[in-house]
């Protein structure tokens, strides 16, 4: 099934075949079929056992493998360290994949691997779909366990996921002072891609300083889809005009979308300080944005910095 999301041939199955044999047969078969790689995913296990490890020295004698790379998850903390430390010694590895480095662990058992294996951690997995695996940076990890922030795997994460045509529709609506539910919409869609709030949060410097106050505003990646829901129970017609969202027309949209009318309340008001500000900038244009900066836009930032 992953082979198949992803564009990759895997082996067919044959049934009761053991692990050494279908490690030859994968290798024959990229031989014979021209493949470049194969790749072999052996039975996880999360302690050791004398017959898997016997097992796996076998799989490696017969078939030399290029890499061999540990896959370890970083929430298991010492036990990780010690199973990188126990393939290592038994089994050798050239390299490690820690996967879960999206949770509090930030990356500690990184370092503690790195340091009593001598191996590399190649690739770091930071959530559980395909696209969250991502190539390893020391100076990144330790940004985010310095709370100093990733701000250049952001900008990838954009580049990679921003459709830019998209893009430049919305930059000419928000200069004519245009921007509607739809638009938002797309917005909230293009933050789920990167992420979600979440994945965001943990790449902005200094962001741990307020985990506090997002936790109890309850900013989160629930948050971004109940409003997702929110403007889908909408009509066309409500979503480019939002003024038509009267008490009955709120009503219903709460109850199409298993949400309350506080909620809806709350998003019109986004929504408003976001076209407010979309306004302001058109009004403004290039120079004046140029010349004032942000405090044109949000006076609170003038002077004294935000106020109330």
């Amino acid at each position: 099934m992953l082979g198949r999301q992803v564009g990759v041939a895997s082996l067919p199955i044959v049934a009761g075949e053991r692990p050494l044999a279908i490690a030859r047969r994968a290798v024959q078969t990229g031989r014979l079929e021209g493949y470049d790689v194969v790749i072999l995913d052996t039975a996880g296990r999360l302690h050791i056992d004398e017959e898997l490890m016997l097992e796996l020295a076998a799989v490696r004698d017969a078939t030399l493998p290029t890499e061999t790379l540990l896959v370890a998850d970083a929430m298991t903390g010492q036990d990780a360290v010690n199973v990188a430390k126990s393939f290592n010694e038994r089994v050798g590895v050239t390299g490690i994949m820690l996967t879960r480095v999206d949770g509090d662990a930030r990356g500690g058992a990184a370092l503690s691997m790195r340091a009593i294996t001598g191996k590399p951690i190649k690739f770091v997995g930071t959530g559980e779909k395909i696209d969250a695996l991502e190539p390893f940076h020391a100076e990144r990890i330790a940004g985010r366990i310095l709370d100093m922030g990733d701000v250049v795997g952001l900008v990838e994460k954009a580049a990679e996921t921003i459709d830019q045509h998209e893009a430049e529709k919305l930059a000419a609506k928000m200069q004519k002072g245009n921007f509607d539910f739809d638009d938002l919409a797309g917005q909230l869609r293009q933050l789920r891609k990167m992420g979600g709030m979440s994945g965001m949060m943990g790449m902005l410097p200094g962001i741990g300083k307020i985990k506090k106050q997002l936790g109890e505003a309850k900013i989160d990646d629930g948050m971004i889809k109940r409003q997702e829901a929110i403007i889908s129970s909408m009509t066309k017609k409500e979503r480019r005009n939002p003024k038509l969202l009267n008490a009955s027309r709120r009503l219903r949209v709460a109850a199409g979308s298993g949400t309350t009318v506080q909620e809806i309340n709350r998003l019109l008001k986004q929504y408003q300080d976001m076209a407010h500000m979309m306004k302001k900038a058109s009004k403004l244009g290039k120079k004046g944005l140029t010349r004032h900066g942000l405090s044109a836009l949000m006076p609170g930032l003038g002077g004294g910095g935000f106020r109330g």
